[in-house]
């Protein structure tokens, strides 16, 4: 009898592809949280945070392994096992929601600070937030009774509308992190750098994981029969992962990028302590930002010896320096 040939690359070749490019990324997202625990010192919340979150990181990808293992390994050239669920692709679902909802949720809290606690605006981001951990927990809960992918195929409508509200609310975020931060510009070169550089954060890390989430929903839609959709669905998580240790990883870059623009042909300091809350009004011109600069002149001898110099100072002080909104986990300035 002749051998049937099956073919495997739209279904368990794009999820071993998915699984694979999921575990380079965990690679990248581990060598981030080791990089933060060892060179921030952020308060145990924030730290607490990405603890949690490398942790379902890594329960994920056991699962998706698992998941590829079962298929390809353990019921190799078994093809009646191909329509069949394995309990753990089901419940990595649910802990890829549970990454989605950190992230978000520590991203909701800086839109919320930075937009004056503003409830309309933060409450549709919010909204979105957890309509889509909502439907998560709708599909794992509901898959979970289920044997074959043919009786899955009734859940399709709630895949579609997990990646939908992922892309919606990861643009959302962006946008509106992009607009308080754009409004927030002062004039002064300094500050403007770090402004500069935390706005093409919010875009970087926004649009990764929105793009990811726009082509699973595009594959589910157009070729909802194969496994081209989960191959970008198991990477999602890992994208909010590092999406969120490289903006804690990268307010010192920032710090430094600011530090080293100079204004004037004089060395100038600038102390930045808080990036302004979008409407507030002190003046008849917008002053949105507190600024202190130091100007100092030095006038270096030979100090080789004694170590010893003259330093003469001036200060001008402009505002007043308040509290900052986004404390440990924004770009502090020193």
């Amino acid at each position: 009898m002749p051998v049937q040939h099956i073919v495997l690359d739209n279904t368990m070749g794009a999820a071993l592809v998915g699984t694979t490019i999921a575990a380079a990324l965990y690679g990248v997202s581990f060598i981030q949280a080791w990089y933060y625990l060892t060179h921030q010192n952020d308060s145990w919340p924030i730290r607490y945070l990405v603890i949690t979150v490398m942790l379902f990181d890594t329960i994920h990808q056991v699962l998706i392994s698992h998941t590829v293992y079962t298929y390809l390994i353990t019921n190799y050239g078994n093809v009646a096992e191909l329509n069949n669920l394995v309990w753990s692709m089901l419940v990595e679902v649910l802990f890829n929601g549970f990454i989605a909802l950190l992230v978000q949720g520590f991203l909701t809290m800086r839109v919320w600070r930075l937009s004056s606690r503003n409830i309309w605006i933060t409450g549709v981001v919010l909204a979105l937030v957890l309509g889509e951990f909502g439907c998560v927990l709708a599909f794992t809960g509901l898959s979970l009774r289920f044997r074959t992918y043919t009786e899955l195929a009734e859940l399709k409508y709630l895949s579609i509308m997990v990646n939908a509200l992922a892309a919606a609310g990861d643009v959302l975020i962006a946008a509106t992190l992009c607009t308080l931060l754009h409004r927030s510009r002062t004039g002064f070169q300094r500050s403007d750098t770090m402004i500069n550089k935390l706005i093409l954060f919010a875009v970087n890390t926004g649009f990764l994981t929105s793009l990811c989430a726009v082509a699973s929903l595009i594959s589910i839609v157009v070729a909802g029969d194969t496994f081209l959709y989960i191959a970008f669905f198991f990477c999602i998580g890992r994208l909010y992962s590092n999406s969120l240790l490289a903006t804690l990883n990268a307010r010192r870059m920032i710090r430094v990028a600011a530090e080293g623009v100079n204004t004037t042909s004089e060395n100038v300091s600038l102390s930045l302590r808080e990036f302004p809350k979008a409407g507030t009004v002190n003046s008849k011109r917008p002053t949105n930002i507190s600024i202190k600069i130091d100007t100092t002149q030095e006038f270096a001898t030979d100090s080789d010896q004694d170590h010893d110099g003259e330093k003469v100072g001036s200060a001008i002080s402009t505002g007043s320096i308040v509290e900052c909104p986004f404390k440990e986990e924004c770009c502090q300035a020193v």
